[in-house]
């Protein structure tokens, strides 16, 4: 298997992206192709140990910036390294593409310019997903920006992709997929999510759905896939990532203000790791753009070798696991009985 990854990524490029990229072929045994800019790229690899590793480098000499706009950006920028490393996947030289770049660039990059492959036929706009910590393991939250303003047809065909992924990469059976409202009732709801409600309800039995679900029960594991426009989604991610930062922030502070709590977070340190561990989202990576002809992984910008390399983890399960196929042949069965 041959992963690409976007060494021209992250916010702190090269450095981290091409340390990922040698840590996850040591450990998943698998090729890596790293595209950015040559010199940078083989001057952070002369220090790493590579030996025994399959890593190539492709030159692409110019980056999508993240103050660009993004369909501009790629068309302009031939030899931006998002836009080389997605020629490379359509052309058939990758399986998979991994980046931590500008998730709006990539996402245009997967759409638009000489990189572009193209939705799944049936799937009118991609979207980007998450794994959300739950109490049992995990949920799986899309679209998280990619659609701000969405309709029901499509929050529909997320909830497809969700739950073939939650299958097929998340290990969840007959997952349980929910749409994200301001209440648990059929009839809450703007007109959208109710309109989706009845889109869904005529997906059953082949999905497994149980209604609704509201923004304090996104961490509480009451479905395993959750479904809302990109607007909604990405408030409530950023909502959630922030308030846990906030509160380890404030334990901390409380902790060392403290003698007695000090001396007690000694004997609870390996509780407080397990539980910082859980809540950190360099343990997953990154998740996959969902809708489109290849897989395709976003990390976070902010991404460290560990988080870089965890993402192309999660890019060789989705490969093993033919989510795009299964994606594909769902849709195409679905419209074969709407036809």
């Amino acid at each position: 298997m041959r992963i690409v990854l976007d060494a021209m990524g992250s916010d702190h490029a090269p450095g981290v992206d091409v340390r990922g990229a040698v840590r996850a072929a040591r450990r998943f045994g698998q090729e890596m192709v790293l595209v950015g800019r040559e010199g940078a790229v083989r001057a952070e690899l002369d220090g790493l140990d590579t030996d025994g590793l399959a890593i190539s480098v492709v030159d692409a000499a110019e980056v999508v910036e993240m103050g660009e706009h993004p369909a501009q950006a790629v068309r302009a920028k031939k030899d931006a390294s998002i836009v080389v490393g997605m020629r490379l996947l359509r052309e058939g030289e990758a399986d998979a593409l991994v980046s931590a770049g500008n998730s709006g660039g990539v996402l245009a990059a997967t759409l638009v310019g000489a990189g572009r492959i193209g939705r799944i036929p049936g799937i009118d706009r991609p979207a980007i997903s998450t794994v959300i910590p739950a109490p049992d393991g995990w949920s799986f939250m899309l679209d998280i920006g990619a659609n701000a303003d969405c309709r029901p047809e499509w929050l529909a065909q997320f909830a497809i992709m969700g739950a073939i992924y939650a299958e097929k990469v998340l290990g969840k059976p007959n997952p349980r997929v929910a749409l994200l409202s301001n209440g648990e009732e059929k009839t809450k709801g703007n007109q959208l999510v109710q309109d989706a409600h009845t889109l869904l309800d005529s997906l059953s039995p082949g999905l497994n759905l149980v209604g609704n679900v509201e923004g304090k029960d996104i961490t509480e594991g009451l479905a395993d896939v959750i479904v809302t426009d990109g607007f909604t989604g990405n408030v409530a991610i950023k909502t959630a990532e922030g308030t846990a930062a906030m509160l380890f922030s404030l334990l901390r502070s409380e902790i060392k203000s403290r003698k007695l709590a000090t001396l007690g977070a000694l004997f609870a340190g390996p509780a407080f790791r397990a539980v910082a561990s859980r809540l950190d989202y360099r343990e997953f990576g990154g998740a996959m753009l969902l809708g489109v002809n290849q897989p395709v992984i976003i990390a976070h910008g902010r991404s460290d070798e560990l988080a870089i390399e965890n993402a192309i983890g999660v890019a060789i399960s989705a490969v093993q696991a033919n989510v795009i196929t299964s994606i594909r042949d769902r849709m195409q069965a679905q419209n074969q009985e709407t036809d």
